[in-house]
């Protein structure tokens, strides 16, 4: 089995459709796939559902598709700050609509989805406006509220490193959602410094198995797919 090897970031977004949820990867801009996100700006995909940790930093790509009035809806845990100026002028139009979640339940209830659950009880957001709507239960005598899962039609994902199977090593904090974003969508494209021959990456440091990813594209145009190279222990470091 072999990953798609796309030859630009434009390619591998290309069949991003109106209408799409799309989870982007990072914490801010450690491990956020800033080439697929510019790609998606140029590809076009309106009326979208972003799931994402924050809602764009200044000028950047995220901001700039807000800006753009390209996202419908945005599922994050910190939508506003200092330079969220293209999302607060977007909310205060009514032109997005925005679902916050608390940081931890964003990332569970994003992995829940990859991992096939129905969605768990959180003791997180009980009691406030965040549960609303939502079933609530007394568990071992704790207020918990229930959080379903969240899935996506694509994941944009940053990794340091794929072979050409599509196994991921990420590079220290870049890592953050990109693991189980790749788990919960129907699509996962990734962006990576380098692609390395199948075989090349010690097994041990897989983080992301080939089985969740459908693209690559080698973002700083390093691919080396022939051959057999020696295992690259330490690579998630």
């Amino acid at each position: 089995m072999s990953v798609h090897l796309a030859r630009t970031a434009l390619e591998a977004v290309g069949d991003v459709a109106d209408g799409s949820t799309v989870m982007i990867g990072g914490f801010g801009p450690a491990g956020q796939p800033v080439e697929l996100v510019e790609a998606l700006l140029e590809q076009g995909a309106g009326d979208l559902v972003v799931v994402s940790n924050n809602a764009g930093n200044g000028e950047d790509a995220l901001a700039r598709l807000i800006g753009e009035r390209r996202v419908r809806k945005i599922v994050c845990s910190f939508p506003r700050q200092v330079d969220s100026w293209h999302f607060d002028a977007a909310y205060r139009a009514g032109d997005i609509e925005l679902e916050l979640v608390p940081q931890g339940n964003l990332a569970e209830r994003i992995r829940a989805a990859g991992a096939g659950l129905g969605g768990f009880f959180t003791p997180t957001g009980y009691g406030t406006p965040l549960a609303e709507g939502k079933e609530t239960r007394l568990i071992d005598g704790v207020p918990m509220v229930f959080e379903s899962p969240i899935r996506a039609d694509v994941a944009l994902v940053k990794a340091h490193r794929a072979d050409g199977v599509g196994n991921l090593v990420y590079r220290k904090t870049a890592r953050n959602f990109g693991p189980v974003m790749a788990t919960a969508a129907r699509r996962t494209v990734v962006q990576v410094s380098e692609v390395v021959p199948t075989g090349s990456i010690d097994p041990e440091t897989v983080v992301t198995p080939g089985i969740y990813v459908d693209a690559v594209v080698p973002v700083d145009g390093v691919t080396a797919l022939a051959g057999t190279g020696p295992a690259d222990r330490g690579a998630a470091s």
